[in-house]
């Protein structure tokens, strides 16, 4: 944002800024990843993907000719700053912030939390229901990489239904050999895939969880109240979702997620595989002008075993919604 503001101005920066705003572009960084998935640079639902600095046919040397660029390549210590926080660009970071306006801490206007939480606890359970009734496609791609080059990937295609007992039905329409490199795909990863990514929070789901407001965010065209969310307990053989959610300030269900499951294991026993999970942001579209359904999955993250890191992207697509039920 400081970036924005600067470019929009023509500001100068001293120094001092430009580490400031520096620190602001670490928490951006993965507007510098590799390309090599289309997915990267679509509209989905309410989010705009509009404010990269590459990959949207835009040269990013045009910018360097503002003020600010100048700043930073001109002054020692702000190219410095840049080419260290560029380093750590490569390494991956998941974008929560994209689309997010200034959080207001205020509390709810109309409403105290506990009611906000209690509507949208029972929205959300509409939801699901309603979800039950819909197919839709489901295209997960995942990537391993060194620096910008992609090492291996899975790439699966599935087409989703529900029974009548409500039991997911996948049909996989397309399924290249998996080559991911220094990872191995396990249980948790593809329930990962079909529950924590696509996240509902029910009323029956929130009883587990201590939610605490953040605030009031807007985020691209809606407004919304920002949760933190983590788990009450650690009971073993359950998992749960660990970060923060935005709920919709006029239809009270979740239209953003920003986490990761859990919980993790690091040291293990001989035998034993880790598990490590990135963090991932989840964002809804609305279906039927009425429900918000899951629409876009991206995760770009650093997972650090004891072997050593393993850079890894992940972009999941939720496609064709369509109710089969004629209700």
């Amino acid at each position: 944002q400081g970036f924005a503001h600067m470019w929009k101005t023509g500001e100068r920066v001293a120094a001092g800024r430009v580490f400031a705003d520096l620190r602001a572009l670490d928490r951006r960084c993965i507007v510098f990843g590799a390309g090599g998935y289309e997915g990267m640079e679509e509209r989905v639902g309410f989010i705009s993907r509009a404010n990269r600095l590459s990959g949207s046919g835009n040269n990013i040397l045009a910018k360097f000719g503002s003020r600010l660029w100048r700043a930073i390549f001109l002054t020692p210590l702000g190219l410095l700053l840049f080419v260290l926080l560029l380093h750590g660009c490569l390494w991956g970071q998941t974008n929560c912030e994209e689309g997010n306006g200034l959080l207001d801490f205020a509390p709810p206007r109309t409403l105290s939390v506990q009611e906000v939480i209690q509507k949208f606890g029972a929205a959300e359970s509409v939801t699901k229901e309603a979800r039950l009734h819909y197919t839709y496609k489901q295209d997960v791609l995942m990537q391993t990489l060194v620096g910008t080059s992609v090492t291996g990937e899975f790439h699966e295609v599935t087409n989703v239904s529900y029974d009548a007992k409500g039991r997911r039905q996948e049909v996989v329409t397309f399924a290249a050999q998996p080559a991911l490199r220094g990872i191995q795909l396990t249980a948790e990863d593809m329930e990962d895939v079909r529950a924590f990514m696509p996240l509902v929070l029910t009323s029956d789901d929130l009883p587990q969880y201590n939610l605490t407001y953040a605030g009031q965010q807007h985020v691209d065209d809606l407004d919304t109240y920002v949760f933190h969310m983590e788990p009450k307990k650690e009971e073993k053989g359950r998992r749960y979702f660990q970060g923060r959610i935005w709920v919709d300030a006029q239809d009270f269900q979740i239209v953003k997620v920003c986490g990761k499951s859990g919980p993790e294991k690091v040291q293990v026993k001989k035998h034993e595989h880790p598990e490590l999970h990135p963090i991932f942001v989840t964002y809804r579209q609305q279906v039927d002008d009425r429900y918000w359904f899951p629409a876009f999955t991206r995760s770009d993250d650093t997972l650090r075993f004891r072997t050593g890191p393993v850079h890894m992207r992940e972009i999941i697509k939720y496609t064709g919604y369509k109710r089969v039920d004629g209700q």
